[in-house]
């Protein structure tokens, strides 16, 4: 779908006034719609599949900050660990580990968002709060656990919606004395970014509203 510039730069007006940062999801989009956004001024760029990402990668701008926001299998972790920004959807334990070793291996320290599960539906991932509180931080060393993320369930219902980001942010600030460099709430998606705001949200991830819907 072709990059919608006038979207934009109303929600970069607004996300501005807000202090929050834009990652558009760019997943399933062809080079040159992204080349658009990039020219646009967009730097932060999402992927949910490794594959599709580390083929964009060498592709296009070597400064844009890719984004890895989707379930990331621990076999698929070594492909992206050389050059990923920020890995927002760590939602285990083993997860966490596969990161440290290929970091490692890669020579760098891989920021990572740890992904609380908020949402009523079983098919999404993530921590729930006491294992996110029981992370030995010391045990991973080339990662900088630098906030969290969730995806609230797809309803309407405004309601529903705040408590599961009023629960994240609840998480988020119970973490953070444990993990130093903990600043990023990343909640928030194209239908329901304002309501995550509102609850604390310093991170949105947007796609059909820049991009069009998806058939």
């Amino acid at each position: 779908m072709p990059f919608n510039l006038g979207k934009y730069t109303e929600l970069n007006s607004f996300l501005k006034t807000k202090n929050v940062t834009l990652v558009a999801v760019s997943k399933f989009q062809p080079l040159e719609e992204i080349q658009k956004a990039y020219n646009a001024g967009i730097r932060d760029f999402g992927e949910n599949y490794a594959q599709e990402l580390c083929s964009k990668f060498p592709a296009l701008p070597d400064d844009i900050r890719w984004h890895f926001i989707g379930h990331l299998q621990t076999n698929k972790v070594k492909y992206i660990a050389p050059f990923v920004y920020l890995i927002q959807s760590v939602d285990s334990a083993n997860l966490l580990k596969e990161i440290n070793k290929q970091a490692k291996k890669a020579g760098r320290i891989i920021k990572c968002l740890l992904q609380l599960h908020i949402a009523e539906e079983t098919s999404k991932t993530g921590f729930n709060e006491d294992e996110i509180l029981k992370i030995n931080y010391a045990d991973y060393p080339n990662i900088e656990i630098c906030g969290m993320m969730g995806m609230a369930t797809f309803t309407g219902n405004e309601e529903i919606l705040k408590n599961e980001f009023s629960k994240l942010r609840e998480t988020f600030l119970k973490a953070k004395p444990q993990f130093p460099q903990m600043q990023i709430l990343s909640m928030g998606m194209t239908d329901d970014y304002k309501t995550a705001i509102s609850q604390g949200s310093t991170m949105v991830r947007v796609g059909s509203l820049l991009f069009g819907r998806r058939s």
